[in-house]
């Protein structure tokens, strides 16, 4: 992987509390190196395509385990990669955050081969467990694919979530780190869904943005993090009390995301004012 290395990302790197040998990899085959270009590669979308702004950051445990789930949008998994960055970029000490990618995605050529390197896992509930119990962060969505596939007219209106992430947090102990992100919808504005040529290709479908280019076009976005939540139970509760749990992380997912929409919009209003006022002067 040719990439330039960032010195600063290395360094936040070089810092994170993963176990790496004298070779820079771990037990689980992540690798140092790797995560350097990876997050050197993001950190620069970061920064200067989409320049995320992060608010509630300090909500996530600077140690053990936490849960961070939200919502999912913008037809490419934008708000996963800038999710991950975030949590090396914004926290000290930095931590690396284990996603649980979609089944499919572990068919693709190229990048599937590198997704233990960076830290990422197939999206199995013994995966997420593990991790959890050894006090690492792992990053789910429960709208899954859901998610990243609704439609610009259905934008920020939450799919259905599983219930699955639920009975994980639970069975490890873990803490559920709630967040929006606020601007993958504009980015990528879906209008159309390939869905015969997606599944030949081995995907639930191929997006087709508004702006037909199929990549996002850069624009501001946000991540908010809310505070953790704590339930109940070992993961084997029925049906009624798992559900009720995963609606109360829904609707403060939602609230998460109103309020990054409101924040958007008066700064969109402050900015056009001031700009109108300059003209005029």
């Amino acid at each position: 992987m040719p990439f330039l290395v960032d010195d600063e990302i290395a360094a936040r790197v070089a810092r994170i509390d993963v176990p790496f040998n004298a070779y820079g990899l771990d037990p689980y085959g992540i690798s140092r190196d790797h995560l350097s270009q990876f997050f050197s590669v993001l950190g620069w979308f970061y920064d200067n395509y989409f320049n995320v702004q992060v608010l509630g950051a300090e909500h996530i445990p600077k140690d053990g385990a936490a849960f961070i789930i939200g919502n999912h949008s913008g037809g490419i998994p934008v708000d996963a990669g800038m999710i991950l960055t975030s949590l090396i970029k914004e926290l000290d000490p930095p931590r690396l955050g284990h996603a649980m990618v979609e089944k499919f995605a572990s068919s693709l050529p190229f990048l599937s081969q590198y997704y233990s390197r960076f830290g990422q896992f197939t999206g199995l509930p013994e995966h997420a467990i593990r991790f959890l119990k050894e006090g690492r962060l792992v990053v789910a969505f429960p709208e899954g694919v859901r998610g990243i596939g609704k439609l610009y007219s259905d934008r920020y209106q939450l799919s259905r979530f599983g219930t699955g992430f639920m009975r994980i947090a639970l069975a490890a102990g873990a803490p559920i780190v709630p967040f929006a992100f606020v601007g993958g919808e504009e980015a990528f504005p879906v209008v159309m869904r390939l869905e015969k040529l997606g599944k030949a290709l081995g995907a639930p479908f191929i997006p087709v943005p508004r702006h037909i280019v199929p990549i996002p076009v850069p624009i501001t976005c946000r991540i908010l993090y809310g505070e953790p939540m704590y339930f109940d139970g070992d993961g084997s509760e029925g049906d009624d009390v798992i559900i009720g749990y995963v609606d109360q992380v829904k609707e403060r997912i939602n609230d998460l995301i109103a309020q990054g929409r409101d924040e958007r919009r008066d700064n969109l209003s402050s900015w056009l004012v001031t700009n109108s006022d300059d003209s005029i002067e």
